[in-house]
């Protein structure tokens, strides 16, 4: 029992922190790295961890993983519902279009829809990234209540590895998304050289729940093209809303 309690621990930290190295959760599971090791390497042979990279020897979750997820909790429903809006939404700019569901302070990314361009963004489903690191994630913050606003950003963002915004100047972006109607990443958060639309989608009790984020790469963006750009991806998320709603 004990082995199998050790290894769903394992599924659970690589879900929540991937991509993650053995070390990583050796550490944060308080286990020694040979059981950590095996326990990897049994949910890899029954398909629900493969390694996402090679050179580091980091492991992610499988489809497999996400899907059984998703189904569980209804979110498959929700994807069903934004994929025919958001593959428009890509064919329209021919750049990246992530859909992400709220998690608590984070948002979960539960569907893409890939630029046809060679150099594009990139994410894969089921990346998790810090409401306040992202422009989903701000549009998002800019449909809350001011009192669950400083709730979330009174917790340290910890483990992501990459710099994010301080409160403050969170403050600053979220009044700016709440007056402009959209999130603007002007590759300035945690990922270096892609810029960013990010438009919050709203349950039937207006409550944002998820994000449309039009991604592209900082040597392709036209800041000329911003408003156009917004106006497409504002529609693409009041018209999953509306889809939400209508269910």
């Amino acid at each position: 029992m004990n082995s199998v309690l050790s290894t769903l621990r394992i599924l659970e930290e690589v879900a929540a922190r991937q991509p993650i190295g053995v070390s990583e959760l050796a550490r944060v599971t308080a286990m020694p790295k040979s059981s950590v090791q095996r326990c990897l390497v049994t949910l890899q042979q029954a398909g629900w961890l493969r390694i996402v990279d090679a050179d580091r020897t980091r492991w992610g979750v499988t489809m497999k993983a996400l899907t059984i997820g998703l189904r569980g909790t209804g979110e498959q429903d929700l994807r069903d519902l934004a994929r025919p809006v958001i593959k428009r939404l890509s064919a329209e700019t021919n750049e990246t279009v992530h859909f992400s569901l709220r998690d608590g302070d984070d948002i979960i990314i539960i569907a893409t829809e890939d630029s046809t361009h060679v150099v594009r963004v990139f994410m894969e489903v089921g990346s998790r990234v810090p409401l306040r690191a992202s422009s989903a994630g701000v549009a998002i913050l800019a449909r809350l209540e001011p009192a669950e606003v400083e709730s979330v950003l009174k917790h340290p963002v910890e483990d992501f590895g990459e710099p994010v915004p301080s409160a403050e100047e969170l403050r600053e972006e979220i009044a700016s998304t709440a007056r402009r109607g959209y999130a603007l990443n002007g590759s300035a958060w945690f990922r270096p050289h892609v810029s960013s639309i990010g438009a919050a989608v709203t349950n039937a009790s207006d409550r944002p729940i998820a994000g449309v984020t039009l991604a592209i790469p900082e040597m392709r963006y036209d800041p000329s093209q911003e408003k156009a750009l917004a106006r497409l991806t504002i529609a693409a998320a009041e018209e999953i809303s509306e889809l939400i709603s209508s269910v």
